[in-house]
């Protein structure tokens, strides 16, 4: 998304209007900070159309389905799949979440693997779980898969709110109800606790970061696809910066979860730079530096793919540059938003990384 004018003047406009209010009227200094909060997520909005008619030209990739065909085509995408995806919600202080699950057929009850996918902006748990494929892979391997919902209530566009301060926090806010509900799936099914996962997309990236940093006794690693580094930004403003690379960096005290990041090197939306830092934030406890691999997808992308062994030989970061992608998932099924197929398959790329971290 370009940061264009417009924006720019609501969030000086915003700046001024607090600056003259002082302690004496913060009330009309936070309806006039709202008044531009709104300004700012049409903006956001009318820039997500935009982009969607750009990110995928027509020689490289499918058009995306019309909005008015993509339900059918999400149906059709699912018809195959044996299991069942089950909708629920999760409340606690912070607020109430909605969910699905997707439970596949081949689970038998025994201690099985969860992977808690979070999505990007404009999207949902069905679009998502259609463009990912994530659940065609839980028949394969007998994992539950868990897709938290953002609601229009909380971010008019649902991204998830990962720049807000508070919602950096352990057990506060858009975190707390994340994690709240996956202990609560862990609670209700049969789930291997070591092998907890979570993986996200551009703002659900972000908040997947965010996920493993604060709990890391909750998830054994995670996946960042077009997603930013932790804290990196703590308000509208910094979130826009960070998004264009210029991003704040922090140093998190916890020892770090193993990480395994795809970003195509054409982001126009969430600058390549942030994915880099994912990738250093998970790796700077392991000699540096990484081990690069470069390959192809046959009559699509080239790739680099670098790897952060730890001393004991394992994977503890795992970095795909994806050579002319934009903002889409790699691999992705065109039956749901934000994908592109002529790249390496990011779904099993993770669930494979995934599977080495126990």
């Amino acid at each position: 998304m370009k940061l264009n004018r417009l924006m720019l003047a609501q969030m000086r406009s915003a700046t001024r209007t607090l600056w003259r209010s002082g302690p004496v009227t913060p009330g009309a200094a936070a309806r006039q900070a709202m008044s531009n909060v709104n300004a700012f997520h049409r903006v956001a909005r009318q820039q997500i159309r935009d982009f969607t008619l750009t990110v995928t030209p027509p020689e490289s990739a499918p058009e995306p389905a019309p909005a008015a065909t993509r339900e059918d085509a999400v149906a059709a995408a699912t018809a195959s799949l044996t299991g069942t995806f089950i909708a629920g919600s999760h409340t606690n202080d912070a607020g109430t979440r909605d969910y699905k699950l997707y439970v596949p057929g081949s689970y038998t009850g025994g201690p099985a693997p969860l992977v808690v996918m979070l999505h990007g902006c404009t999207q949902d748990p069905d679009d998502f779980a259609a463009g990912t494929g994530m659940n065609v892979l839980a028949e394969e391997v007998g994992c539950l898969v868990l897709y938290p919902a953002q609601s229009k209530s909380a971010n008019p566009s649902r991204c998830w709110n990962w720049f807000n301060a508070v919602d950096q926090r352990r057990d506060e806010g858009e975190p707390s109800l994340i994690a709240g509900m996956t202990q609560a799936i862990i609670d209700t099914y049969s789930v291997d606790t070591e092998q907890v996962y979570v993986a996200g997309l551009s703002a659900g990236g972000a908040m997947a970061t965010i996920m493993g940093t604060l709990y890391p006794d909750l998830y054994a690693a995670v996946g960042v696809h077009s997603g930013l580094p932790f804290a990196s930004a703590n308000d509208l403003s910094s979130a826009l910066a960070a998004m264009k690379g210029d991003f704040r960096r922090s140093q998190p005290e916890n020892q770090p979860l193993p990480v395994i990041v795809f970003h195509g090197d054409r982001d126009t939306t969430v600058h390549p730079a942030n994915g880099e830092e994912v990738v250093a934030q998970g790796a700077r406890h392991v000699p540096q530096p990484g081990t690069t691999e470069p390959g192809n997808v046959p009559d699509g992308y080239a790739y680099t793919r670098t790897l952060y062994p730890a001393t004991d030989g394992t994977v503890q970061a795992e970095h795909w540059l994806v050579h002319g992608a934009g903002h889409a998932w790699s691999g992705g099924d065109a039956s749901g938003s934000y994908t592109d197929g002529k790249g390496p398959d990011a779904s099993r790329e993770m669930m494979r990384f995934f599977r080495t971290q126990r």
